[in-house]
């Protein structure tokens, strides 16, 4: 008999977790993604406002999986699936028979039917996303320096961030802890303390997955470090010029897209049903209706949790799912009989707001400040791959912490270059 194949797409959380727990199996796994590093997404935001470089947060598949000599790391693009074959189909006209496939191809940018902000509004799912709002940023203070008219110096300095979740109050906190603390001194001609960062919400209140006393505690936390809170006003237009929150125009060349995600086009290529986000509906084993070789996971996923709301796309719920998927497998493989229904265990929210400054909630227990700051930091920490990325990001978060510069402010693309991948090729690992 024909060793078993598993087929997983997207080396994100929950793809790697599937890898990692089938090696040394007598069975055939190929990971087949679009890039060749699994990224840290929770601290992808970092990297964006220069405080940490992507080496620190993301590692080469192949490197990970160097020694299972069951496992095969393929660098491509997944454009279909044959059910009826069992075949994955890549860009490049191959394809990879599978007895067991299992799609983890995370999620995109949701724009709301207004894909065309994108150019104007980034958002931060991958590391040239990163490394493009990084540019935009660093950029907009290198102009603004030399810039004469008054109004087009203050549009450069305005910065505006779309959603107020955990990415969108990240990236406020810090870009304005970079504009009033890390670049004070270093320019001649402007006040990088003057710099005006807008934080667009269109909810009542910031963090709606917190509690609201800690939601409101991030609040003022933000207002202390200079942010300018919107609330209660959807973005109804994005543009390099500015954004427009309800009906006011604000001059804004730097615009950050944090309100949402879509995932990716796994349930079209599956032939599945899928939830208003594009999310697969998956049955209580993970697998998609009626056909019992195929998982869905992770930001890609639709499942149920409690009180009729779904799992949460983050990163330790798409764990969870990969050692679930993972341990059917190796219960089928050996005859025995499998888990029959995934249970979730929510081990909590986590929010930095600043340096010094974070939110936690551990459902009963609710952590804020310096000491949120420092959990917050150990949990990230203890979850990087390799005592090296550890010791890196531990270092430049001491450094940062003593002298409060960032340590990884790089222009590394040129005005002239694409300031974006082509979103339609996009598929990203999920978070």
């Amino acid at each position: 008999m024909s060793r078993q194949h598993v087929v997983i797409v997207g080396a994100g959380f929950g793809g790697l977790q599937v890898a990692k727990s089938l090696r040394g199996l007598d069975i055939e796994v190929i990971i087949i993604d679009r890039r060749n590093h699994h990224l840290f997404q929770p601290l992808l935001y970092q990297v964006a406002t220069s405080v940490l470089a992507t080496s620190e947060i993301a590692w080469p598949i192949r490197q990970m999986f160097r020694g299972s000599q069951n496992v095969r790391t393929v660098l491509g693009e997944v454009v279909a699936v044959d059910r009826q074959l069992q075949q994955v189909k890549l860009a490049d006209k191959t394809a990879f028979f599978y007895d067991i496939l299992v799609m983890a191809t995370g999620a995109r940018h949701m724009y709301f039917g207004h894909d065309e902000w994108e150019t104007s509004a980034p958002g931060l799912k991958t590391l040239e996303d990163a490394t493009t709002i990084r540019r935009r940023i660093l950029m907009a203070f290198e102009k603004a320096e030399t810039e004469a008219d008054p109004e087009k110096r203050s549009a450069l300095l305005t910065f505006g961030i779309v959603g107020a979740g955990p990415t969108g109050v990240e990236l406020a906190g810090m870009i304005s802890e970079l504009a009033r603390r890390t670049l004070v001194g270093e320019f001649r001609h402007i006040d990088t303390q003057a710099a005006r960062i807008l934080l667009i919400e269109a909810g009542a209140r910031l963090l709606p997955t917190f509690t609201e006393n800690l939601s409101t505690y991030a609040e003022r936390s933000l207002e202390k470090l200079g942010v300018e809170i919107r609330k209660g006003s959807p973005v109804t237009a994005c543009s390099p010029t500015g954004v427009t929150i309800g009906s006011e125009f604000v001059v804004c060349n730097t615009i950050i897209w944090a309100a949402g995600v879509k995932a990716s086009n796994a349930a079209a290529w599956l032939g599945t049903a899928a939830d208003r986000a594009g999310r697969a509906i998956v049955q209580a084993d993970l697998t998609i209706q009626d056909v019992p070789n195929i998982y869905v996971i992770g930001d890609t996923a639709s499942v149920q949790w409690k009180n009729g709301t779904t799992v949460p796309a983050i990163a330790p719920a798409a764990k969870q799912q990969g050692s679930f998927v993972a341990q059917r497998i190796r219960h089928r493989l050996a005859g025995r009989p499998a888990p029959q229904s995934f249970r979730y265990r929510h081990l909590g929210n986590l929010a930095t707001i600043g340096r010094n400054s974070a939110v936690i909630d551990f459902g009963r227990l609710k952590i804020r400040g310096w000491l949120a700051w420092w959990i917050w930091g150990v949990v990230h920490i203890y979850f990087l791959i390799g005592a090296r990325s550890r010791l890196a990001v531990a270092m430049s978060w001491l450094w940062i912490s003593f002298s409060r510069q960032h340590s990884a402010r790089l222009i590394t693309q040129r005005d002239s270059e694409p300031a974006l991948h082509n979103r339609e090729n996009e598929l990203s690992s999920e978070s």
